[in-house]
């Protein structure tokens, strides 16, 4: 949770600066903030999307490979 957190609060927030603790949103310590900090709320949905932006990635990237001819197993044979 703690990376998906990071992503969030960079998605929300890219200039902010802080620290984490416990891998919990309620330790956050911000050191560089312009605006409001985040809510749990919108940490949440910024997950979210982040989730299914990556699982559309994945989706499109696994499309063209078929479209090669290839598949994910492929890749990691050649080491990718």
């Amino acid at each position: 949770m703690e990376y998906e957190l990071n992503e969030a609060i960079a998605k929300l927030k890219p200039n902010a600066e802080y620290v984490l603790t416990n891998r919990d949103y309620s330790t956050i310590k911000w050191i560089v903030l312009d605006g409001d900090a985040p809510t749990q709320k919108e940490i949440d949905a910024a997950i979210k999307e982040i989730k299914n932006e990556k699982a559309q990635a994945k989706a499109t990237a696994e499309g063209k490979l078929a479209a090669l001819g290839l598949t994910t197993d492929d890749l990691r044979a050649l080491g990718l």
